[in-house]
């Protein structure tokens, strides 16, 4: 058969995962199950860096998936910083499905809320699994107010988090403004405040959610941590090491996080060691690892490729299921090994 090409703009995306939460939640927790037992290939992302514009990135994260959910491709998502300040959301990327069989790709699709959706099921995961040994958090607190932060507030919302208090912090004061204007509309319960710098709410708050654009810690001060919350440092680079080295660390997967300057690297180049890592997300989720409720706990999730192809394909998936993928005909054009 021919194969062919479809295209999947982001109205589409958006149209399969809204109130999906879920079913993308058990999608992800099974991803995580399947990559801790050898069903994935993960190579490492590559980061396309320029030298006359340090703040910019392109990164590329080539991926696998076994199993029933057997999809191969690529997303490539860059991270521009400067964006906001005209209007645009930092980050735009695009994913590519390759057939397994034959190589071919089969499905570009609009991939900015496909990351955004499987960032915030992580995220909501992590919370949900991260707290169940400890005092459930009632106060939530978010540094960075984007994108990310919108939908991992939504994703928690749909897994039935309710909390007596919000705390919202970001370095653009319109930011955090329209960040709050959101939860209002939401419907958020309780009393949402907005801080004029990130330590009232760290110290406030028992469950932190990090979402910020920072490419160097910004926060110094372990003792902001003495109430010993759950940080969910989805942002990677806030937190600077000896905060690290003073709590439970657990990531998705060591190997991806503990490089490209996160602070868990950071953490590393500091000891020699990775001894202050307790586990992966996978671990807590097997039994393998009993989460301590007399420190703080920070995950620190790379974000693996392979949730990005789960998420991709089950929203190609839906969109063929009702019929309504954009085929582009003739995408491929030399099929004839002789012409």
């Amino acid at each position: 058969m021919t194969p062919t090409f479809a295209v999947i703009p982001g109205e589409q995306v958006q149209q399969v995962l809204e109130g999906r939460e879920q079913e993308i939640g058990e999608l992800v927790e099974a991803v995580y199950r399947l990559h801790d037992a050898g069903g994935t290939v993960n190579p490492p992302s590559y980061f396309l860096r320029f030298p006359d514009r340090p703040r910019d990135r392109i990164i590329a994260l080539p991926a696998s998936l076994g199993g029933a959910l057997r999809v191969d491709g690529l997303k490539w998502i860059s991270s521009f910083p400067e964006n906001t300040a005209s209007g645009l959301p930092r980050a735009s990327a695009v994913l590519i499905l390759n057939d397994p069989d034959t190589g071919y790709p089969y499905a570009c699709l609009e991939s900015s809320v496909i990351s955004a959706t499987r960032t915030a099921a992580s995220a909501a995961l992590a919370a949900d699994r991260l707290s169940r040994t400890r005092t459930r958090p009632t106060r939530v607190g978010f540094i960075g107010t984007g994108l990310i932060a919108r939908y991992i507030h939504s994703h928690l919302a749909a897994a039935g988090w309710e909390f007596e208090e919000t705390g919202v912090y970001d370095v653009a004061p319109d930011s955090a403004a329209g960040f709050r204007a959101y939860l209002e509309r939401a419907g958020t319960k309780g009393t949402v405040t907005v801080h004029a710098s990130p330590e009232p709410l760290v110290r406030d708050c028992d469950l932190i959610v990090f979402a910020t654009v920072a490419a160097r810690p910004h926060v110094h001060e372990p003792d902001w941590f003495g109430h010993h919350p759950l940080v969910l440092h989805v942002s990677l680079r806030d937190l600077a090491p000896r905060i690290l080295l003073a709590s439970a660390n657990y990531v998705d997967d060591v190997e991806h996080c503990l490089k490209a300057d996160t602070s868990p690297h950071l953490a590393e180049q500091l000891t020699g060691g990775r001894e202050f890592v307790d586990g992966t997300l996978a671990d807590v989720l097997a039994g393998r690892s009993r989460v301590p409720d007399d420190r703080t706990v920070v995950f620190s999730p790379f974000g693996l490729g392979v949730l990005d192809l789960a998420v991709g394909r089950f929203v190609h998936d839906e969109v063929a299921r009702r019929g309504r993928l954009h085929v582009v005909d003739g995408f491929f054009h030399e099929l004839r090994r002789h012409g």
